[in-house]
């Protein structure tokens, strides 16, 4: 019954992987490729977050 006023947890993660997918495709286009390296190891790492939570909820 509660469940229409609980907060989807992958919503917020999905904003910050969006985020990071932008600034590491910036950083690229200036040629720092450190940071792109390091903005989509974030990236992905996210990534397997949200499919790990979307894993849990289809289980439950």
């Amino acid at each position: 019954m509660f469940s229409l006023f609980k907060k989807d947890p992958t919503k917020k993660l999905n904003k910050l992987l969006s985020i990071k997918l932008k600034e590491a495709m910036e950083a690229q286009r200036k040629g720092d490729i450190r940071t792109y390296s390091q903005l989509t190891f974030e990236a992905d790492q996210i990534d397997k977050q949200i499919i790990e939570i979307e894993q849990k909820n289809t289980q439950a």
